[in-house]
């Protein structure tokens, strides 16, 4: 007996693969024999199928069977599978030239609960409970049914000294807030220990989800073992190792210093925001951004990975209740920033461009407030398919040439409506944008923001009028233009020469209002985009300032932060727009502000 449990300890120690149960200690050698005793039973009531797992003679057996057949003939299916891999085996040693030996008998099969035979005329749905015992032979295994489990576990390529290394983890039956972690870095061998970097040559450091490497942990490896549970019961634990080692880290980053302003979650009567264009990878890894738009950045410094961990750092120190962010790769947001800012306490949603490959995110501190409902649109299909937009699409129908412009932009608007955990009177409608790019596109991006604002009248006036406004993007629009203009002012007039901005074959002059009354609560920086051939204002956060008021402006970093490395995006930056965040408190309920004229 003794023999065969160092055998299947050895076993273990190849396979990776253990159980750790509520916080207790146990040793390999046991680890693995109830893993090797336990049959999990996956029995989903919205699947027509289950599936029955366990280890049998060395070897994982994993069936498919119809959660409405009869147990008898999933027991059956379990014998003929134990008979025909033991005639394989004697047909193999046959071959070998060993004696043959007489077929054994076949095989009992039967399943128990409660110390009963459980009859072989119950549909598989209903026999195979949580605690019934399945007897093959000699052999008894622990029936657990939907048991935690891992369906996703996967680290990040890049490892900086000093950067969060956030694991991409799903666990079906289960919460990640009730699984338990452990980080480990290798060891450095000593000179003559034929160990190595075995499994005795891992230091653990630390057991949070979240792991921060040190400059000690440069040329290191990381291992995180990981066990899902429920609350309840655990399940089996994972074990993952970095392909990379850990490196270091760009030094000071242009976010560091903003960090000290936001080192604190805010309190219950304010408003955290942040918005940010995070430069899209499809844009980053093209030719033309290598090579004309961002010649100056290290090529590596453009790698996705790369950005990611200094976005992810960026992001989690600014300790925000709402993130506006632009420019997502659909892949990053569900990948990569999604279980990394959920480690941090965030929901997220997306939107993502039609036809296009990146789109908007918000994401949401859970603990404070909750998604009530969401209003998106693509501007350019409501223009021409709502009748709220009526008669602006009478204007725009007026020019041809503007309105095939308009139409063919995917441009997108996400809404959200936020309701305060602790408060729920008060509510927030958060508008997400990015408008239309082109230098000479004024006219379009004035198009494209009346649409937006009458949309957003719309979902506050019909579905939450006690909500108020927080508009946030890249409006690609500086403090001169129409756009910024209709936003604070409250009203743009036909002789705006943004109507007009790529000449008079476009020109569609009319008079634009703004049903809200707006102010950019960061003010007009100097620039929140810097690339080599052009720095401005094009990203604001525009709020009520009859519900709101600015408690504190977070400072762009410095002119030499910036061009350290000639412009952005650099070693030290991820994009080449600059994060706004703001503390936005409130100043009276928001039913007291939808009461006043």
């Amino acid at each position: 007996m003794f023999n065969s449990l160092i055998a299947a300890s050895r076993l273990f120690l190849r396979s990776k693969v253990a159980v750790s149960i509520r916080g207790e200690n146990y040793n390999i050698i046991y680890r693995f024999y109830r893993k090797m005793n336990r049959a999990v039973v996956r029995c989903v009531p919205s699947e027509s199928k289950l599936t029955i797992s366990f280890a049998l003679d060395g070897s994982n057996k994993q069936m498919l069977r119809d959660q409405t057949e009869e147990l008898g003939k999933a027991l059956a299916r379990i014998a003929n599978s134990l008979i025909k891999g033991q005639g394989k085996a004697k047909k193999s040693k046959k071959n070998k030239g060993s004696p043959t030996e007489a077929p054994d008998p076949a095989v009992s099969v039967r399943l128990y609960y409660n110390g009963d035979v459980v009859p072989e005329d119950a549909i598989n749905s209903e026999a195979w409970q949580d605690g019934a015992v399945l007897h093959v032979g000699n052999r008894e295994y622990t029936v657990e049914r939907n048991p935690p489990t891992f369906t996703t576990t996967e680290l990040p390529a890049s490892l900086l000294a000093g950067f969060p290394v956030c694991p991409r983890l799903e666990v079906e039956f289960g919460d990640l807030k009730d699984c338990r972690f452990k980080w480990f870095k290798e060891r450095a061998p000593v000179a003559g220990d034929e160990r190595g970097r075995g499994e005795e040559g891992w230091v653990e450091v630390g057991n949070e989800r979240v792991f921060i490497p040190s400059n000690m942990d440069i040329g290191c490896k990381l291992k995180l073992t990981c066990t899902p549970g429920d609350g309840k019961r655990c399940g089996v634990e994972e074990e993952l190792v970095t392909v990379a080692t850990v490196e270091a880290g760009p030094g000071t980053c242009t976010f560091d210093n903003r960090h000290m302003y936001t080192n604190k979650v805010t309190d219950d009567f304010t408003v955290r925001v942040v918005s940010y264009n995070i430069l899209a990878d499809v844009y980053a890894q093209t030719e033309l951004s290598k090579t004309v738009l961002y010649p100056y950045c290290a090529p590596y410094a453009l790698e996705l990975d790369y950005r990611q961990s200094l976005i992810k750092k960026e992001l989690s120190g600014y300790n925000a209740d709402v993130i506006c962010l632009q420019e997502v790769d659909k892949s990053v947001f569900s990948d990569s920033l999604s279980p990394a800012l959920d480690a941090f306490g965030f929901d997220g949603v997306f939107r993502i461009k039609e036809r296009q490959h990146e789109g908007l995110a918000t994401y949401y501190r859970r603990s404070k407030l909750k998604l009530l409902s969401q209003h998106d649109i693509m501007l350019s299909e409501a223009l021409t398919s709502d009748r709220l937009h009526e008669e602006l699409l009478d204007r725009v129908n007026s020019n041809p040439t503007l309105k095939d412009k308009v139409v063919q932009r995917s441009t997108t608007l996400q809404v959200s409506v936020l309701q305060f955990q602790n408060e729920p009177s008060k509510k927030i409608c958060v508008a997400n944008t990015h408008l239309y790019w082109h230098p000479k596109g004024g006219n379009v991006r004035l198009v494209q923001i009346s649409v937006a604002l009458k949309h957003l009248q719309h979902v506050i006036t019909q579905s939450h009028p006690d909500a108020s406004l927080l508009f946030s993007g890249d409006f690609n629009s500086t403090p001169s233009s129409g756009v910024f203009q209709l936003m604070c002012q409250g009203a743009l007039p036909q002789s705006h020469p943004d109507w007009s901005s790529n000449g008079p074959d476009e020109l569609c002059p009319m008079d634009a209002s703004n049903p809200f009354r707006l102010s950019s609560a960061c003010g007009e920086p100097a620039y929140t985009n810097y690339v080599g051939g052009f720095h401005g204002c094009l990203d604001y956060i525009f709020m009520e300032p009859r519900v709101f008021q600015v408690d504190q402006v977070i400072p762009l970093p410095n002119h030499q932060e910036v061009t350290t490395c000639q412009a952005l995006p650099s070693v030290s930056h991820p994009s080449d727009h600059i994060a706004l965040v703001c503390d936005l408190r409130w100043k009276l309920s928001p039913a007291m502000s939808s009461a006043l004229p």
